[in-house]
């Protein structure tokens, strides 16, 4: 299986990496062999986060006896040193490990500053100089936050979102990234559950050779079409960029990459997590969004004023307003059929 060098860290990934967040939805036993089941078959890149409920619980157990042959990224969302540090520590416990090979701070709104004794990055160095932690990085959805990032040079890998339905933002990072020596990892290669043609976004990535797109896996048959798809080095053809052209046609308006440049709202609308409603239904454990407190928050968009500020301030030119009525449409279709599960 081939494998990509991740920037400075040196860490030798597989290209076809596992992304670990769908797990939560998947019960411990079947997870566990899923996990086996793509290390078997040679990946070696598993990404979790300590915010994936009991994702890494499962990776823990998936990895006993076999740890020093895969390499595991998690995150961790803390703004001060002592919840960075107690994630670390629950991050080590629950993976059964005593180093993490890639620490990344989980989409935080700016950057870490590494000279805060009592900040974050701290806890980071602190743990790398006790071996707890081998490399430290960084993910985002707000791309001056992900510039900032490179131009700092305080991390080693950049996790940002990347599929076909990119922007010359995202282009344009890959390359500052590249300059830097800078590790980039894919996140939302399938576009939340937007694409669904996975042989045009394989080919898609190939084409990019530093690039390591981590693969959201919940099912057997997901892993199964990776695989396949690894194994015949699936080329970009004909058929395929028609897909693409197609699918940026009709999606590139509709792609919310939760960058949050549209807040503050006058309607207090909950705008990146609202405008992407319907992609975490589909990847995320749905439950925790059948609640009351959901409901309350997806029908604010009823609310709107129209006043289109959100719009205007949005990098990629999205129509927000109407991203919002769709995705709220397709939560009250879901609410309905699964409010009672």
């Amino acid at each position: 299986m081939k494998k990509v060098r991740l920037g400075r860290t040196e860490l030798m990934v597989t290209k076809t990496a596992f992304g670990a967040l769908p797990i939560q939805r998947v019960p411990v036993e079947d997870a566990v062999k899923l996990v086996r089941r793509a290390y078997d078959a040679g990946i070696n890149y598993f990404d979790t986060a300590n915010a994936y409920t009991d994702s890494e619980k499962k990776l823990g157990l998936a990895f006993e006896g076999i740890r020093e042959n895969v390499i595991i990224s998690t995150k961790t969302m803390s703004s001060d040193k002592k919840t960075a540090q107690a994630h670390i520590e629950n991050s080590l416990r629950m993976l059964k490990t005593d180093y993490i090979d890639l620490l990344q701070f989980h989409n935080p709104a700016e950057l870490p500053d590494p000279e805060d004794p009592d900040g974050p990055f701290a806890a980071a160095l602190e743990a790398k100089q006790k071996g707890y932690v081998r490399h430290i990085g960084i993910t985002n959805h707000r791309a001056h936050v992900a510039r900032a990032a490179i131009e700092s040079g305080n991390f080693e890998t950049l996790q940002f979102p990347f599929c076909y339905l990119a922007s010359d933002i995202e282009f344009d990072l890959l390359k500052q990234c590249a300059a830097a020596d800078m590790g980039f990892i894919a996140m939302k290669g399938l576009s939340g559950g937007m694409l669904n043609n996975a042989a045009a976004c394989f080919a898609f990535m190939q084409q990019y050779p530093d690039v390591v797109p981590i693969w959201g896996i919940q099912y057997e048959w997901e892993l199964d079409q990776w695989l396949a798809l690894d194994a015949a080095g699936q080329p970009m053809t004909d058929e395929l960029k028609a897909v693409i052209e197609k699918d940026r046609a009709e999606l590139v308006e509709s792609f919310c990459r939760s960058c949050g440049y549209c807040l503050p709202c006058p309607a207090n609308i909950d705008i990146p997590q609202s405008a992407r409603m319907a992609q975490l239904l589909r990847r995320s454990p749905y439950r925790p969004y059948m609640s009351d407190i959901w409901y309350e928050k997806m029908h604010r968009i009823d609310n709107c004023l129209h006043c289109n500020a959100c719009k205007s301030r949005c990098p990629y030119g999205l129509d927000t307003p109407a991203l919002l009525a769709a995705n709220l449409r397709d939560y009250d279709q879901f609410y309905a059929a699964h409010k009672d599960d």
